[in-house]
């Protein structure tokens, strides 16, 4: 996925500041140029917050934690609180930063009425686009009241592609918390100083890095700081010569290969693995797998060890620790409210998967496609949220088979909006944001209503387009909306109707 730069991004800002700076007629009244002088205000300290930083661990100005919309396309908008975890604050819901300023000669734009009969009259033509497929659902839901301020087929099951990947949020940050964090670590069988047989065991993370620089390395688990403190233990037992070394994957159970079969959009599914099993540098987006991430991981762990002194008898293999075998070191994921921000922005298949193995795990189900679609469901039903036609056949979307509700998408975004449920809020604050971050930057242009001000997730396959997500409306209201469409010929322009009907929400004219 391409990404806008900073200098990008402070171009577009000041774009922005050119058209609001403009001369007001003489005979504005007092409270208008005091208006015209608060958004100029805002948009000048935006500027300057594009220019100075700082930047957190995450890629994410500091001063922006609290925006809607970020200028990187890194991560959400909240990562837990930083290193000590914790919940993540609510969910902004306030109008838009930016309104139209009337003058002379100018025409107020006004606020159209988004609810009821009002709201219908604006996403009937738009949901009518012959650029959709013939079947396509909708919903729009204000997330304080719960009110249904729109529907059409709301509750038809369809195929939701990667929007389902908000159901795996909701359900993995319920059943594991906010602060949850996977972990990587290697033992040594037995109780005995001089043991030698050391066990690499996989703890689910898809985001272990063995990578010395780029991108999320610094704040994901590194396999060569794993290496680092092994190396140290074993020396210190005075074990580090003739040591074997295997590999631990069975956290995880059940056919790794995604029925999909081998793609560049996802590797095997494998409790351990490292940068995602790719073959490149990239760390989203498509890119070639490895065929075996756990072997390839182990392998790399072993030159690793090598490297810092320590003599192997062979390559590594294929192995299970025992349970009463002694921890030498360990590294750890950053926390789930983290990990499901870089999965929504990026719409992240391998991160997808693992939480919803994970969530198999904390649900005492197998750790497999069908266990975890079985504690997914299990979960969000334990939330009361409705699953009528609901099928779950994996944790990505990337599964035909999926079928979820327009009513489920926007019910599943309103619990993750909403005050009482805090723990959820990460589903939220990882959505893209149009027009800047992950798989929205290029789909929104500078003159969108919707450009910065709708966050959504997408969800594409071929003759599958939807999304799904929050945009706060004219009277301050926060909306989570849902639309989904099946058997579109036309990609783009199935897009381009989709983001018109998010845009429509945020009631201005593009």
């Amino acid at each position: 996925m391409d990404e806008r730069k900073p200098g990008q991004q402070l171009e577009k800002l000041l774009q922005l500041l050119g058209r609001l700076a403009v001369k007001p007629p003489a005979k504005l009244r007092t409270w208008q140029l005091t208006a015209v002088s608060a958004a100029v205000g805002l948009v000048v300290a935006a500027v300057a917050i594009a220019a100075a930083g700082p930047w957190d661990s995450s890629g994410q100005r500091t001063a922006e934690r609290d925006l809607a919309a970020s200028l990187e396309a890194g991560g959400g908008a909240d990562h837990a609180g930083g290193a000590g975890g914790g919940a993540p604050n609510a969910a902004p819901s306030a109008p838009s930063v930016l309104a139209g300023i009337a003058g002379p000669g100018r025409s107020a734009r006004k606020a159209p009425d988004t609810g009821g009969r009002r709201l219908a009259d604006v996403l009937r033509p738009l949901m009518d686009d012959k650029k959709l497929g013939p079947e396509r659902s909708g919903v729009v839901v204000d997330v304080v009241t719960g009110k249904r301020l729109y529907g059409k087929s709301s509750g038809r099951a369809l195929t939701p592609a990667s929007t389902t990947k908000i159901a795996t949020a909701v359900a993995a940050l319920s059943a594991l918390g906010p602060d949850h964090r996977l972990t990587t670590k290697t033992v040594i069988r037995g109780d005995s100083r001089d043991s030698r047989d050391v066990v690499l065991v996989g703890g689910g993370d898809p985001t272990l890095t063995a990578r010395g620089e780029g991108r999320y390395v610094a704040e994901s688990a590194s396999l060569r700081e794993l290496a680092d403190d092994t190396a140290k233990a074993l020396k210190k037992r005075g074990a580090d010569q003739d040591v074997s070394l295997s590999y631990d994957t069975s956290r995880y159970s059940g056919p790794p290969q995604h029925p999909i079969g081998p793609n560049e959009n996802i590797a095997p599914v494998s409790a351990l693995m490292a940068d995602e099993g790719r073959l490149d540098d990239s760390s989203s987006g498509p890119a070639a797998r490895t065929a075996e991430p756990a072997r390839d991981a182990a392998h790399n762990f072993a030159n690793l060890l090598r490297e810092r002194g320590i003599g192997l008898k062979a390559d590594p293999k294929s192995g299970k620790a025992p349970e009463k075998a002694v921890e030498l070191a360990r590294t750890r994921s950053q926390p789930m409210s983290a990990l499901v921000e870089r999965m929504l922005t990026h719409s992240d298949n391998d991160i997808a998967e693992a939480l919803a193995r994970e969530t198999a795990v904390a649900g005492g189900e197998p750790a497999s496609f069908d266990g975890a679609a079985r504690a997914v469901r299990a979960r969000l039903d334990k939330l009361g949220l409705p699953l009528d036609g609901a099928r779950f056949a994996d944790g990505s979307g990337l599964d035909r088979d999926d079928r979820l509700s327009a009513k489920l998408l926007a019910a599943l975004l309103k619990h993750a909006a909403g005050p009482g449920r805090p723990e959820l809020r990460s589903a939220v604050t990882g959505l893209p944001v149009a027009g800047f971050t992950g798989t929205l930057v290029n789909r929104y242009p500078d003159a969108s209503a919707g450009t910065g001000v709708v966050r959504a997730k997408t969800g594409t396959l071929t003759g599958v387009n939807s999304l799904a997500g929050t945009v706060v409306d004219p009277r301050g209201r926060l909306l989570a909306f849902a639309f989904v469409t099946t058997g579109t010929t036309d990609p783009q322009g199935a897009q381009s109707a989709l983001d018109a009907m998010a845009s429509a929400l945020a009631g201005r004219d593009d």
